[in-house]
């Protein structure tokens, strides 16, 4: 049934994904492995959008059936995790890729587990990144990106935040399938984090959930 999940997201069959993902919960499946799969089959999407065999609307689509299975999956953790807020997480796709299907897991699973997060989008300019930190106060920010052509909208982010002077202010991870360690060095960033849980792992290290 996992690999069906998969198949069925990465093939775009909305409804047929949002029934597996149904049965895979009325069976007794952990949640957090529904929302891995959902997270591979993202990967599959980014491969195929980075081939040509995928388009904008295609990734729409994709974060549009992610969308609809979290609302799904999201009771069966929420009721079972601590209420109380940690830190703030500043979130956002950086500038030239529109992908927010690995954003949206990671935010879920931040907000599930306690943290204040905003969510500025995708496709978002260094400059607005500045701005938003500037006016949410965030303790860590995480810097998203499917495509290889996001890490130097990574690093470019980065140098913005030490422009402006913000950049001792934050703790900064990266995240997305193309992204590892040296990516991380290559744009300046405090850390990697692999998947969803990373990252919450991280903003716990980095704030009063610490």
């Amino acid at each position: 049934m996992q690999e069906k999940l998969k198949e069925l997201m990465a093939d775009l069959k909305e409804e047929e994904a949002l029934e597996a993902a149904k049965e895979m919960l009325d069976n007794g499946e952990d949640p957090l492995e529904v929302l891995e799969i959902c997270r591979k089959a993202v990967e599959v999407v980014g491969k195929r959008f980075e081939e040509g065999t995928y388009f904008i609307p295609d990734l729409l689509m994709s974060g549009e059936i992610l969308e609809s299975i979290s609302d799904i999956v999201k009771p069966h953790i929420s009721s079972d995790v601590e209420t109380k807020k940690c830190g703030k997480v500043l979130i956002g796709t950086v500038e030239g890729d529109i992908h927010d299907i690995g954003k949206n897991i990671v935010t879920f699973m931040l907000e599930v587990n306690g943290f204040d997060v905003m969510d500025i989008g995708v496709d978002v300019p260094p400059a607005v990144f500045v701005e938003k930190i500037k006016e949410f106060k965030p303790q860590v920010v995480g810097l998203c990106g499917l495509l290889t052509l996001a890490f130097d909208s990574m690093k470019n982010t980065i140098e913005a935040l030490a422009n402006a002077g913000l950049r001792d202010q934050v703790k900064v991870m990266i995240g997305g399938s193309p992204t590892d360690e040296k990516v991380a060095e290559y744009v300046g960033a405090d850390a990697y984090g692999k998947d969803a849980n990373a990252a919450v792992e991280l903003s716990r290290k980095w704030t009063a959930c610490a």
